[in-house]
């Protein structure tokens, strides 16, 4: 993903989204997520899971001010 995708992602993305900024495979992330290994938080909602896109962003450097 671009610099200017990620920062016009919405507050909470959902786990494959997530992935794919941070360059990893939906199987990986799923697997991350079972594990307790994700990187950034997540939050299970029903049968989803949700991100929310400002620790993601703080993990790669980048923040909505930049």
């Amino acid at each position: 993903m671009s610099r200017d995708e990620l920062l016009g992602l919405p507050v909470a993305i959902d786990l494959v989204t997530a992935a794919r900024a941070l360059g990893i495979g939906r199987t990986r992330a799923f697997e991350l997520i079972r594990r307790g290994e994700f990187p950034v938080p997540a939050v299970r909602v029903g049968t989803t899971w949700r991100v929310p896109t400002a620790p993601l962003l703080q993990l790669l450097g980048l923040s909505g001010d930049q």
